[in-house]
């Protein structure tokens, strides 16, 4: 499949992640836009058929399972000009090395997000109900309301919903907001413009002043040395009285043994979908608190939502090969406030 006068690329990912992304139509519309060696795709990058693929390699297009692009394995890519990056953040992709050589990195991020606050959505609707723990109680199956008590308001009518980080993900989820009747939407971040906060549907605040009003705080910060244990015990006990905590970005951002003492205590509760580690030790406490709802990194894009991912880099390949603008292109300075 290699075709003289079309750059050549080069696919980067693991083997289960080549066959959720490309399908026969993918994979003819790659190789119409692009000369494709043999093999197309690596899941490794330091062996001596990696190394002799990537010295004539123009573009990379990456997702799961790519390994970093560090300065070694780097060294003979003399050609590469693009990364193509068909999944989420390249935090662990990408090293100083790409930004100094002036590599341009493109990524998905933008669709991922979509799956991501469609799943919050519904976690803060289903915690508006207390629906998970009220499942998972079975004195709740029991005949009377009294088993009822101990959960708090089982409405979502004029809730406070208190959103950590304007990001992606982030300003999705307050968009979505406007389905709940009569939901009131807190933002904290200090990177975003409260002007584009206002324009979305919510309030911009403070942290210590979110915290305190919100009847379900839902995290969509990025992982980086001043948001990690961010919402840590004090930050915790400001919540009210069964306020639910949502993380759907990543498990770093929240102290685990605070908001275990806290959930446990019975006096909040959570949905996590990240944790730190994860996956989660089989044996943590974690799992064993009543008012802890964990779900195992399901909310980002899997089946035939990875299709989406597909199709928008095919599209951003596009455009880097037409020489127009990237509608995603990544830079070192970004990667510093977005998740």
């Amino acid at each position: 499949m290699s075709v003289p006068g079309r750059p050549r690329a080069l696919l980067v990912m693991d083997e289960s992640s080549f066959r959720a992304h490309f399908d026969r139509e993918r994979l003819d519309r790659l190789a119409g836009m692009v000369s494709l060696g043999d093999p197309i795709r690596i899941d490794e990058l330091d062996s001596r058929i990696a190394q002799e693929k990537l010295k004539n390699t123009e573009i990379l297009v990456t997702s799961w399972g790519a390994p970093q692009l560090t300065a070694a394995r780097l060294a003979d890519a003399k050609h590469l000009k693009a990364v193509i990056h068909a999944a989420g953040s390249v935090q662990g992709l990408v090293s100083d090395e790409v930004w100094r050589r002036g590599i341009r990195v493109s990524n998905a991020a933008d669709v991922n997000a979509i799956p991501v606050a469609e799943f919050t959505l519904a976690a803060i609707i289903l915690a508006g109900k207390k629906a998970p723990f009220l499942a998972a109680d079975p004195a709740a199956h029991s005949t009377g309301w009294g088993h009822r008590n101990g959960y708090g308001d089982l409405s979502n009518f004029r809730r406070t919903i208190g959103v950590v980080g304007f990001s992606r993900i982030g300003r999705r989820v307050v968009r979505l907001l406007e389905t709940l009747d009569h939901a009131r939407c807190l933002v904290a971040d200090p990177f975003a413009d409260p002007d584009e906060i206002r324009r979305a549907g919510g309030d911009p605040v403070g942290l210590h002043e979110l915290l305190p009003r919100s009847d379900v705080l839902t995290l969509h910060a990025p992982e980086n040395a001043q948001t990690r244990g961010m919402i840590g015990a004090a930050e915790l006990a400001l919540l009210p009285d069964h306020a639910t905590v949502i993380n759907t970005a990543r498990g770093s951002l929240i102290d685990a043994r605070a908001l275990e003492n806290e959930c446990r205590s019975g006096r909040l509760f959570a949905i996590l979908d990240v944790t730190d580690p994860e996956p989660l030790p089989r044996d943590s406490t974690l799992r064993s608190v009543p008012n802890i709802l964990i779900t195992p990194h399901i909310a980002g894009s899997l089946g035939t939502e990875i299709l989406r991912l597909s199709d928008f880099a095919l599209d951003e390949l596009g455009r880097w090969l037409a020489d127009e603008p990237l509608h995603a292109e990544v830079t070192a300075d970004l990667l510093t406030t977005h998740a």
